[in-house]
């Protein structure tokens, strides 16, 4: 395969050029940082300073009580001393992509928080285990569910910790389904459905619309939040699913799926409907239950969140879910808390994706999945 770095992106992106990046073997750090966890507060170095990183993960940092900023990895100078001068970042903790390893000597930072194109998460999870730090990976885990395989087990080698970026499960309003799930406060679950979508206009050449980069379409970014509010809006993981593509703007969406429709089949006989699109905007979860039923919607961006049950309304205030995310891990490494959003999870949802694909590559055949119950549901 043709290597891909993250240097390499910044200079053939403009050009339109990618490939996918090669996994080196790269010794194993001896130690951990500990200055952060010894006062409390995990050290979190964020790779990658996007918009995301910009305008999310940054000012959220800013706020949280168990983890705070203490690195950066860019490999745009400019940016670097913006944001040393925006946050206090000294010199030292401050990395680009061809020094990246020597993180391992870095003791302020505890925690990598990979924010990288959907390529790329594998090789910078799988360098940050290797240089002794705890991975928070942003969705999706990988581009297959082989790059899942070996983010997790690269983790388990060097001992460190593994979340996934999956802001919702540390809100109340996803924290409240699963309560109405678990407890079945309307009965059990018979239909669950998730859609996810926006509307992509503008720039055709972004790197989610350059599969090299993104690994695929509206499912790769979009699909996953559909994806998990069927299982969470149900508890269960699906043992089948069928799928359907369909493309309205082919010249816009020349590489990647633009909307695509998957039919998910449960444990029970639960029926669940997945909806994804970069081409039309939804953002809902909806669970019709033996006696009732609720939703959300929106139900899956930055919030404030808003549902509603056949009972009445479901309010909580708005806090930032970035925060309430990277808290919520800091927990599960200084004090063993549960982990909310574990790898496992990225890799069980790694595997409905690339069965909806193989599916769709098929006519829409039905496709069955060897998941076992409650694999991928964190803590």
């Amino acid at each position: 395969m043709e290597s891909i770095t993250r240097r390499t992106f910044n200079n053939r992106f403009s050009r339109g050029v990618a490939g996918t990046f090669l996994m080196g073997n790269l010794p194993l750090a001896c130690g951990m940082g500990a200055a952060g966890q010894e006062n409390g507060s995990l050290g979190i170095a964020l790779v990658g300073l996007g918009s995301y990183s910009t305008y999310q993960l940054a000012p959220a940092l800013q706020e949280t009580r168990h983890c705070h900023l203490a690195g950066i990895v860019t490999g745009t100078p400019s940016k670097a001393s913006r944001w040393m001068s925006q946050y206090g970042i000294p010199g030292e903790h401050v990395y680009n992509y061809e020094n990246f390893d020597s993180i391992a000597g870095d003791d302020a930072i505890d925690a990598v928080y990979v924010v990288l194109p959907n390529s790329m998460h594998a090789e910078y999870a799988i360098r940050a285990a290797q240089a002794g730090k705890h991975v928070i990976c942003e969705k999706p885990m990988g581009i297959s569910v082989a790059e899942c395989d070996a983010i997790i087990k690269a983790c388990e080698v060097a001992g460190v910790k593994l979340g996934m970026g999956y802001r919702l499960h540390s809100e109340p309003y996803t924290q409240e389904v699963k309560r109405l799930v678990r407890e079945k406060t309307f009965g059990e679950v018979r239909y669950v459905m998730g859609e996810a979508a926006y509307i992509s206009r503008g720039n055709p050449d972004q790197w989610r619309l350059d599969k090299a980069l993104s690994g695929g379409g509206a499912l790769m970014n979009m699909g996953v939040y559909a994806i998990q509010s069927c299982i969470y809006g149900c508890g269960r993981n699906p043992v089948a699913v069928s799928a359907q593509e369909f493309s309205t703007r082919p010249e816009y969406f020349k590489d990647t799926d633009e909307t695509i429709l998957a039919q998910l089949t449960f444990p029970g006989g639960v029926v669940g409907s997945v909806m994804t699109s970069h081409n039309a905007n939804a953002n809902r979860m909806y669970a019709s239950c033996d006696s009732g039923w609720f939703e959300l919607q929106p139900a899956n961006n930055y919030g404030p969140l808003s549902g509603r049950t056949s009972d009445g309304p479901i309010q909580f205030p708005h806090e930032s879910q970035q925060k309430l995310q990277m808290d919520d891990f800091a927990r599960h490494v200084l004090e063993g808390a549960p982990n909310l959003a574990p790898g496992e999870m990225g890799r069980r949802d790694m595997i409905i994706v690339e069965a909806i694909y193989r599916s769709i590559r098929e006519g829409g055949r039905t496709i069955p999945l060897d998941i076992p119950e409650g694999y991928g549901f964190g803590g």
